[in-house]
């Protein structure tokens, strides 16, 4: 399927039967409380799986998935995701490692939103969604709102314009047209 941005994928309490595989542009997914607070618990690019969990029995999606970009993603039927895992072994390796990764970096984030600053987790931020590690010394980002940024750090948009002037100032990043994160920007996580 193809889509725009700022499209949904699937909503929060529809039925859950199929799954993504992302090829191209990114999507955010987000869960709402039912005091109608939302959180943004990932943002997923190229190569990434969403909705996966209606591989093991959840039979609604727990959040919404947005396109923060125009882009392309495989639709997969749960049936024909399990028929395929079971008898594409190097899949369901890949698959597997896949899952294994995402059960981590949720991990990470648990642990930094308990006990770092938002600057720390904000900086994290930045470097995860420009992929950090997967490219050479400058990263460029798709086009993210301080808004977005907020929800995704847990802070107010007053707090992400603050660090994202900081960030710039000191060098981290850059404005040209996109916003290109620098390496450098890894010292502000690994600082204490």
């Amino acid at each position: 399927m193809e889509f725009r941005k700022k499209q949904k994928l699937f909503s929060q309490g529809d039925p859950a039967t199929h799954l993504f595989y992302i090829q191209e542009g990114t999507v955010r997914l987000a869960v709402t409380s039912a005091a109608g607070k939302e959180a943004i618990v990932a943002v997923l690019g190229p190569g990434d799986f969403l909705g996966e969990s209606c591989l093991v029995g959840q039979t609604v999606w727990i959040g919404t998935a947005v396109a923060l970009s125009p882009g392309s993603a495989l639709v997969i039927e749960k049936a024909e995701m399990l028929r395929v895992l079971h008898a594409e072994h190097e899949l369901s390796d890949r698959f597997i490692s896949y899952m294994v990764k995402r059960y981590i970096r949720t991990e990470e984030d648990l642990i930094d939103q308990l006990f770092n600053s938002s600057e720390k987790r904000l900086a994290r931020a930045l470097l995860l969604l420009a992929r950090y590690g997967k490219h050479n010394q400058q990263m460029m980002l798709p086009k993210f709102s301080q808004a977005v940024l907020a929800e995704m750090v847990g802070t107010s948009r007053t707090r992400i314009n603050f660090f994202m002037n900081k960030f710039r100032r000191l060098g981290f990043i850059e404005y040209n047209g996109g916003l290109k994160i620098n390496n450098s920007l890894l010292s502000v996580v690994l600082r204490d």
